[in-house]
């Protein structure tokens, strides 16, 4: 079957050439179908057996491909969506693979549509292999913006394997754990008046000072609450993004909305940071008169760890030469553990490269990447 296969550089033009942008923006948010069906395509002709399966946004859709059968065995897990772009940044079309000084440009090439060929490849090198447990290809909706993919397949309570690989760009390092991330607004409503007289209202600005002094505070305690030499910022962070309120200077502030995220630690809990965070505002806002909402910008990704004894961490380590490292960005990963696998995230490409015109993925990345690969499913899959 896989003599059907194009050659890799066609199956790396291919997914590229195929628009998947994610974003909050309706204007440039689009369907990722033609992706999922290109894809369900190619490993169609691996000889996997394809499931597509919609999310609850339209236009949305997971790909859950799967060769063999039974418990146990490898998820090969990525998203299909790609950041929106700058067209007139770019030194070439997005849109087509550009070879330049031993790298491949693109948008998503790294970040992380180029995993998907990569994977065919190594399974396609492994030829007609008896395998003991089956091989599952996972490809998701809406990673850059909501995780709704992610969300629906945990939701679904599958696919289910021992181990899961996630190829996002790590440099080909073993990530064993990243911190979390929450994005939230919180919104004051007063009372507008003449600012002759403070008593004809009641100042939403003059509260949202008080609100952030005290987001300060709690910034400190949970930094000196939560520490982790693992990573190069070894405690949680909460930071002020945005102000806005009011639209005079002669009026009494009657509004205001401050933005902020939180990068959250492994052991913080989402809905613990944002419930404390909301009773700290009441505890301000209420006795000023002051209307209060705490709104989801983004719901938000869990922090990850690794197992303590990971199997595929120390199979990750063994045949990359790096141990298990961390990073800041979020990923599907506390999604594909909470199905209650083994799992890592670790992929060609790195993350500097990323969300940024001339994306690109050297191309001396791509072989190390195929042989780990097909190490990782000769393990889990073959030698199970």
């Amino acid at each position: 079957m896989s003599a059907l296969l194009p050659p890799l550089r066609d199956r790396l033009d291919r997914v590229i050439n195929i628009p998947s942008v994610s974003s909050t923006n309706a204007e440039l948010d689009m369907s990722n179908r033609p992706i999922i069906d290109q894809l369900a395509e190619y490993f169609e002709s691996l000889g996997f057996s394809n499931e597509i399966v919609p999310c609850a946004s339209p236009g949305k859709f997971n790909l859950i491909a799967t060769l063999g059968s039974g418990p146990g065995g490898l998820v090969l897990a990525g998203h299909t969506d790609t950041v929106p772009y700058d067209d007139e940044l770019w030194s070439a079309d997005p849109f087509t693979v550009n070879e330049q000084d031993g790298k491949l440009l693109g948008l998503g090439i790294t970040d992380m549509k180029g995993f998907f060929p990569i994977a065919m490849e190594a399974i396609r090198e492994l030829g007609d292999v008896d395998l003991k447990e089956p091989l599952i290809i996972l490809a998701t909706a809406d990673e850059e913006t909501s995780m709704e993919g992610a969300k629906t397949i945990a939701e679904m309570g599958r696919p289910r394997a021992r181990t899961a690989l996630i190829g996002e760009p790590t440099g080909l390092k073993p990530v064993r754990t990243h911190k979390g991330i929450l994005m939230d607004a919180i919104r004051l409503l007063g009372q507008s008046g003449h600012s002759s007289d403070p008593s004809l209202g009641r100042n939403a600005l003059e509260g949202m000072h008080k609100v952030i002094s005290d987001l300060m505070v709690y910034r400190e305690e949970i930094k000196q609450q939560y520490q982790n030499p693992l990573f190069e910022i070894p405690y949680p962070t909460l930071n002020l993004g945005s102000i806005h309120g009011g639209d005079n200077p002669n009026r009494i502030c009657g509004h205001c909305e401050l933005q902020f995220d939180v990068r959250l630690m492994p052991g913080m809990n989402l809905d613990t940071v944002r419930a404390d965070i909301e009773q700290r505002v009441k505890q301000i806002a209420e006795p000023l008169g002051l209307e209060f909402e705490l709104v989801k910008k983004f719901t938000g990704v869990p922090a990850f760890f690794a197992d303590e004894n990971s199997a595929l961490l120390k199979a990750a380590e063994e045949l990359t030469g790096h141990t298990g490292i961390s990073v800041a960005f979020g990923t599907e990963g506390p999604y594909l553990q909470e199905l209650g696998m083994d799992t890592i995230i670790m992929g060609p490409g790195h993350i500097e490269q990323a969300h940024q015109p001339d994306e690109y993925l050297s191309l001396d990345m791509i072989q190390p990447a195929i042989d780990v690969i097909k190490q990782l499913i000769i393990r889990n899959c073959v030698k199970a």
